[in-house]
């Protein structure tokens, strides 16, 4: 009977002992306030198992409870969210594994086409943050990189870890590639002990927010946004940097978790408060933030809504530009497109220039090649006359053309082609007295009673002898020079148009 007695009183001790748990978690659960604490803690891909240990509640004395009066609250919306997942340690799921898992959550996960900012994370990473708490926080700053389109003319992110010491892990411009910047996420360390939030925003300000790191000139109407994400009382003040850093421009979000001093978050972020503070029981359920700041960052899709821009709609603020495709040009009413006129823009063409899309290509004109520089030109050897002419007489090659020319004696016509027999009198001389065409030029003749000067231009009256015979015979004399004269011009004449008829055979026969 006695055993068992002492049989049944092992059997509900281990019951008890099983329903209780050990000390460390049941104080635990008596820490959380808003939320059931998880139970066993997911173990990050990144740390050894062996960090995530418990510590007793005695060395986190910096914390208050709380109150969540006045600001956004997420509650947890089922007991599967409340805690974190257990990984099978067998498995030991990567990073990447991770971001797979995230990316099938689909439209909550997909790029915003938010107006460009310059996004500078501040985050706590003090001793009251247990190592798988602050994987949880960088699944939500990843999970919020995810939400916006990053890039150097997009956002720019930006991360300040900060416990008792701060840290800039890196700068806006560092990272212009999303999965550049969360793999860089997931390799922050946390720095333990202290929350020194004022230094954290101080160093934000003066060293994260500058052009030197990356920020952008407020000329540019691009907004500066910290989010402060902290789950403890700051062990310095904050009202004043907090105070100097919105007079600076910057905007700031303050998140709590847990035990975050709700005081401390009022006056370090941007009026109006209902819009710059939240609070969430856990990390566990922190990730339910990325949907609130999703709505806050990407604002209206302007675009979405309806546009009249022929080919692209861009969101710009809260409106709308319009762009063109490649090869095309915004007209002036910034809404239709028309194809773009490269060469009309300016070129370096040697000779033509021909509209390639939305660039050109050079060219030549007949008769040259395109040299290696695809710009220039150089000519090429073409007999153009033996190609074909229509000359009457003489063809010259000119290049990559040719020009007409005539025999000597001949002319070329108005057409610049056929040629008329020349008339080298008609065009002037210097003759005394008569002009005689020989050719292609002409010579000088005398009246009768003259003789011709050695210059063979003027004359000069031929002397003469005593006339004794008889005068009736003198005139017969005159009479028949006349006669001859006349005769030997009509033959000269006559001779002229054979020799034109010869010369127009020979130049047929020729050609």
């Amino acid at each position: 009977m006695i055993s068992l007695t002492w049989g049944l009183i092992c059997v509900i001790g281990i019951q008890v002992s099983g329903i209780l748990g050990n000390p460390s978690q049941l104080g635990s659960r008596h820490r959380q306030i808003h939320s059931i604490s998880p139970s066993v803690p997911r173990v990050s891909p990144l740390v050894s198992p062996s960090v995530y240990q418990r510590r007793p509640i005695e060395e986190i004395s910096d914390n208050v409870v709380p109150s969540a009066e006045g600001f956004q609250q997420v509650q947890l919306a089922d007991n599967n969210n409340r805690g974190f997942q257990q990984q099978d340690a067998r498995t030991g799921s990567s990073y990447l594994a991770q971001d797979r898992r995230r990316s099938e959550h689909g439209a909550t996960r997909s790029n915003c086409r938010n107006r460009p900012i310059d996004l500078v994370f501040i985050i706590d990473s003090s001793r009251s943050v247990r190592p798988a708490e602050f994987e949880k926080a960088k699944e939500f700053l990843q999970d919020m990189v995810d939400s916006l389109e990053v890039g150097s003319d997009a956002t720019r992110v930006g991360l300040v870890n900060y416990a008792s010491t701060v840290q800039i892990e890196f700068l806006l411009k560092t990272y212009f590639d999303k999965f550049a910047l969360k793999q860089a996420l997931a390799r922050v360390e946390p720095l333990s002990s202290g929350t020194m939030t004022g230094m954290a925003i101080k160093t934000a300000m003066e060293k994260a927010f500058t052009a030197d790191a990356g920020a952008r000139s407020s000329s540019t109407s691009i907004s500066k946004v910290a989010i402060i994400v902290t789950d403890g009382r700051p062990q310095d003040k904050v009202e004043d940097v907090s105070a100097a850093a919105r007079a600076s421009g910057i905007e700031i979000y303050a998140v709590g978790v847990d035990r975050a001093d709700m005081t401390s978050l009022r006056l370090m972020a941007s009026q109006p408060l209902d819009d710059h503070v939240f609070y969430v029981e856990t990390y566990g359920v922190i990730e339910k933030l990325t949907s609130k700041f999703r709505e806050t960052l990407c604002g209206l899709d302007a675009c979405a809504q309806g546009h009249n821009c022929q080919h692209i709609c861009v969101n710009v603020g809260d409106s709308y530009d319009c762009k063109c495709y490649a090869g095309y040009v915004l007209n002036p009413d910034k809404k239709t497109c028309s194809l773009a006129d490269a060469c009309a823009q300016g070129h370096d063409c040697q000779h033509i220039c021909t509209n390639s899309g939305d660039s050109y290509i050079c060219k030549c004109r007949v008769g040259y090649v395109l040299n290696a520089d695809q710009k220039t030109c150089s000519r090429l050897d073409v007999d153009a006359c033996a190609m074909g002419h229509d000359c009457q007489q003489i063809c010259v090659n000119n290049g990559n053309s040719y020009n007409c020319k005539c025999r000597v004696g001949y002319v070329l016509n108005t057409d610049q082609k056929t040629c008329s027999r020349s008339d080298a009198c008609a065009r002037g001389h210097d003759c005394q007295h008569i002009c005689i065409n020989n050719g292609d030029s002409y010579k000088c003749m005398c009246r009768v009673g003259y003789a011709l000067n050695a210059d063979q231009k003027t004359c000069s009256q031929e002397m003469r002898s005593e006339v004794t015979e008889d005068a009736c015979m003198c005139e017969a004399q005159i009479v028949f020079q006349k006669k001859m004269q006349s005769t030997i011009q009509e033959l000269s004449r006559k001779l002229d148009e054979l020799s034109d008829k010869v010369y127009l055979i020979e130049g047929q026969q020729q050609y």
